[in-house]
């Protein structure tokens, strides 16, 4: 086999942390001359640029007048299998457990001795929350067992893994943090405030901040609505403005509160932006209020940017906010949030060292490259010199 692998990536393409991250890692490997297939319902949230090496593969999900739902597990599988012979990949990557997964097994057992080695990245509530239900608990595992190998992106998800899918000692969960384009991420060279001011002007007045921030997909795990009880306690001290980015289902209950609290002039909803990291950089501070975070590459992007995070000291998060990059409090403590924003927005200087701690933890911990050569030397490990070898099952024998 040559150094040019040929790959591709599974992903789900709405937006959120596993199909960005699964985007981006599609995105540089084909930079590094890898041939790179994405296999996705459609173009991942972040559009994939164009690169020869870089190919989007679409997957058409059946609508039988039989089925109640698309069958979208036989989907994905029917399209590796199509992939894999039209190509002669030599891995997949399989990001977001359920039901990738299970597709990928599905897919195995169709190409037999053809079969590319298969790698599952787990990405949070396809453990915490659907793995870990426990009407599908068993079949997760015994997918994620089958893989050749596993990874995830913080120690606190390794051992939710481990724990709630109960897997074996031969199952080693590699720990691979997400990354950031520290490029794209960046601060702006001035910080502007009226960038910001300008998406919030009413009757010609645009408002002159401070600006909290946030980005997220407005699942009940983010917990939404609470931004605006956060804002309103802020408030109280503090003129600030809030920009919201992202749609999802919990949107209109954070429209609904804000208006209840008597927020909506203060309280711009962008709605999905691929576009937000310029604005992002002239933000005050970034507040992820969620129940959960397995990572959390939302803050990732607000550090890179140099804006300083608040959040509940909750998953993964405290492995990437680290001290003086923001504050974390103790989960589910409004009022303390609300009081550490105000602190930061009341201490210019402080504020400023946060930003550079936040600029550098992302630079020297998170930067994209690094990161991309863990995943690189992984598929090297599983698929350089060696025919492919015996599946495990979900007692541990071969599939």
């Amino acid at each position: 086999m040559s150094d040019r692998l040929s790959l591709a990536i599974v992903c789900h393409a709405r937006l959120g942390g596993s199909g960005v991250i699964a985007a981006d890692i599609a995105v540089g490997l084909a930079r590094r001359g890898h041939r790179v297939r994405v296999i996705a319902t459609a173009r991942p949230a972040r559009t994939l640029p164009g690169h020869e090496n870089l190919i989007f593969e679409q997957v058409s999900t059946s609508n039988y007048p039989l089925f109640d739902h698309p069958p979208y597990t036989l989907d994905v599988a029917a399209k590796i299998v199509e992939v894999a012979r039209a190509h002669e990949l030599d891995l997949v990557h399989l990001h977001y457990a359920i039901p990738h997964a299970a597709s990928a097994l599905l897919a195995r057992q169709t190409l037999g001795d053809r079969a590319p080695r298969f790698v599952t990245t787990l990405h949070g509530t396809d453990v915490t929350v659907v793995g870990g239900d426990p009407g599908y608990r068993e079949v997760t595992r015994m997918t994620v067992v089958a893989a050749d190998a596993v990874t995830a992106p913080s120690e606190f998800l390794r051992r939710e893994a481990v724990r709630l899918l109960a897997l074996p000692p031969e199952v080693d969960v590699e720990v691979i943090p997400n990354f950031v384009d520290t490029g794209a991420f960046a601060p702006p060279q001035r910080r502007d405030r009226r960038r910001l001011g300008e998406l919030l002007a009413m009757d010609g007045a645009a408002p002159a901040g401070p600006f909290l921030f946030h980005v997220s997909n407005f699942r009940p795990v983010k917990r939404t609505p609470e931004l605006m009880d956060i804002l309103a306690r802020v408030r109280d001290r503090v003129p600030a403005q809030l920009v919201v980015v992202g749609d999802g289902p919990e949107r209109e209950s954070a429209e609904r509160r804000a208006a209840e609290l008597g927020l909506c002039r203060h309280v711009t909803f962008l709605g999905e932006r691929t576009d937000f990291a310029e604005l992002l950089g002239h933000a005050d501070a970034f507040v992820l209020p969620s129940e959960s975070e397995s990572f959390g590459v939302a803050a990732l992007e607000a550090l890179s940017c140099g804006v300083p995070v608040f959040g509940y000291r909750v998953g993964g998060l405290p492995e990437v906010v680290a001290d003086g990059c923001g504050t974390l409090v103790e989960p589910f403590d409004v009022d303390a949030l609300a009081g550490a924003i105000v602190a930061m927005l009341g201490d210019d200087a402080g504020r400023e060292r946060a930003r550079r701690a936040a600029r550098a933890r992302a630079v020297d911990c998170f930067e994209r490259e690094r990161l991309l050569d863990r995943y690189e030397s992984l598929y090297r490990r599983l698929t350089v010199g060696r025919p492919a070898a015996p599946r495990r099952g979900a007692g541990g024998g071969p599939v």
